[in-house]
């Protein structure tokens, strides 16, 4: 492919990828995301390649591995196109009658379509499933209609129009403003407003500027930004490229997880089709713009995703956080100034650039727009991944498009943010998705990772095992993030083991209250979070077991031997 010189040049390659695709021909798309890779989608995959073979359909059929669609729970999924049938939990053994009764019969095979567990009804489309109506899925949603690993496919949908738009219609000032406007905040955890961050970084001083995708994702129950990057990764590549033509870098770095091959991949492959398609590298698009960008992967623990680790991991060195006298922004790598956004902020920008602050600012609530990735887990019928715009209730996620709790067991709690989030007991569960209601609420939205626990879940264990995790994951740099987590782990492990005494719960807020405000970085004050909201609203369960030597959930094992 020569390399595209001009915006005129890129509309006629997208006119010429659109000619192509015939619009009632066959495609399969096959869900190729991590979790329906687990369940054995490279065997769906081969099984139908195999059947296209048998039956000499190679020319008249086309076959599409594509990102995550989302509904993890009951993959491996197939959506039959251009009729848009969508078949889950299939097997290599299903694959010669989607081919004879489907591709070729025009024929719904019933027994592979959405069945509603409680109704019965039946559900052909992916849209008509539960799990999927009434989302909004402004960034995931195109995932079934792309091959990750094809710049074609993504340029097919409109792919880079909101960077040509960036470059050629509006300056850096300009686009700073919209992100401004738009009122995006970060996706991490933080919810700090992105233009603010970004024009932090344009005005600190010095030529040399970098920015940077925060891939990462280390924590448990986290998985939404995969799911996007490695379904989609020119959407996040594009808003990283708009991004660093507002700030003023010529250097961007994707700094990801070593144990993730599929993401790796998908990535490697993106850069070297935008670098040869001229929207990476020198000149791009002909603009004079230069951006060049780097991959740089973790050393397998959870610190180094936090911010100032990261950038001491691209730099070569241990990933250990230092103390921000000075923020990032202003002196990160390097000591340069630095801009850091996640997976899904980044991806956020294209539409923003494409559609206008305006339509952007109009989803959501007040001071919290857009929509919001959740990754579902834990004690809920669907788990996957959901998109919905800021405001749903917690509510309408987990029983709309969660399905609900399991084997009739009540809701007990909603944890957000992982072992540094916090847990809502379900008297809340009308609350809406926002940072700052989910803030007052003493937990925090984090990056979208939401646990769904049931009336089996002891809370004392709970903080009990995150605290275990994160006490292997401290870096040890400061003495009140390490001492202070295996102190409070071993105040809590006796208390789960029966050997509560009396003032354990006010020596673990002690202890909690020093880590929060005396913890080097943001991991370390983060630590106490889950603690101390179980402590708001479950302190009655950590009374039972220190006064009464019961769990009231019938969990702890030492404990149980009591209840019998």
């Amino acid at each position: 492919m020569a390399r595209i010189n001009s915006v005129a040049e890129l509309e006629e390659l997208r006119k010429g990828i659109l000619s192509k695709i015939e619009p009632d021909k066959p495609c399969i798309a096959i869900c190729a995301g991590i979790a329906c890779l687990g369940l054995g989608n490279d065997r769906v995959i081969s099984a139908f390649e195999e059947e296209i073979r048998k039956q000499s359909l190679e020319t008249k059929v086309d076959i599409r591995a594509t990102g995550c669609h989302g509904f993890c729970e009951k993959g491996p999924i197939v959506v039959i196109y251009p009729e848009e049938i969508c078949y889950l939990e299939v097997t290599p053994e299903d694959v010669p009658e989607i081919i004879t009764q489907t591709v070729v019969g025009k024929k719904v095979i019933d027994r592979l379509i959405y069945t509603d567990p409680n109704t019965g009804a039946k559900a052909v489309h992916q849209f008509e499933i539960p799990f999927y109506k009434n989302q909004s899925r402004l960034l995931i949603g195109n995932n079934p209609k792309i091959n990750p690993k094809s710049i074609e496919d993504y340029l097919a949908i409109g792919g880079y129009s909101a960077l040509a738009k960036a470059l050629f219609a509006m300056n850096p000032e300009q686009v700073l403003e919209e992100i401004k406007k738009a009122n995006l905040r970060g996706r991490g955890g933080g919810g700090f407003p992105a233009g603010s961050k970004w024009e932090t970084t344009r005005n600190a001083p010095g030529e040399e500027k970098y920015v940077i995708v925060n891939a990462h994702e280390g924590e448990p129950g986290a998985f939404m930004d995969r799911a996007l990057f490695t379904g989609n990764p020119h959407l996040v590549l594009e808003g990283l490229i708009i991004g660093a033509y507002t700030i003023g870098s010529h250097q961007g770095f994707i700094y990801t997880r070593h144990d993730t091959p599929q993401l790796r991949e998908n990535i490697d492959i993106a850069l070297s089709e935008a670098k040869e398609y001229g929207l990476l590298g020198k000149n791009i698009l002909g603009s004079g713009f230069n951006f060049n960008v780097e991959v740089h992967l973790d050393v397998g623990i959870f610190v180094s995703g936090e911010s100032s680790a990261l950038m001491r991991s691209i730099e070569g060195k241990a990933p250990e956080p230092r103390p921000k006298y000075i923020r990032t922004s202003v002196s990160g790598i390097w000591n340069k100034p630095s801009n850091l956004n996640n997976v899904e902020t980044w991806a956020n920008v294209p539409q923003i650039i494409n559609n206008g602050s305006k339509w952007y600012s109009s989803i959501g609530t007040e001071r919290s727009k857009g929509t919001k990735l959740i990754s579902l887990s834990g004690n809920i019928c669907n788990t996957g991944v959901v998109e919905v715009p800021m405001g749903t209730s917690l509510k309408e996620i987990i029983y709309n498009f969660g399905g609900g709790i399991p084997n009739g067991k009540k809701l007990k709690a909603v944890h957000f943010g992982g072992p540094m989030g916090g847990s809502i007991p379900e008297s809340l569960i009308d609350s809406p998705l926002d940072f700052d209601v989910l803030s007052k609420l003493g937990t925090s939205l984090g990056a979208g990772d939401m646990l769904v626990l049931d009336e089996d879940n002891c809370m004392v264990e709970v903080a009990r095992y995150f605290l275990d995790f994160l006490s292997g994951e401290s870096c040890g740099k400061c003495v009140p993030c390490r001492e202070g987590i295996r102190q409070m782990l071993k105040i809590l492990t006796d208390i789960t083991d029966g050997k509560g005494k009396e003032g354990d719960i006010e020596l673990l807020e002690e202890i909690a209250g020093v880590v929060g405000e005396a913890a080097l970085c943001s991991l370390g004050r983060s630590v106490p979070k889950p603690l101390l909201s179980m402590l708001k609203y479950f302190r009655d369960e950590y009374e039972a077991h220190i006064k009464d030597k019961r769990c009231p959930a019938l969990f702890c094992k030492e404990l149980k031997k009591g209840e019998l």
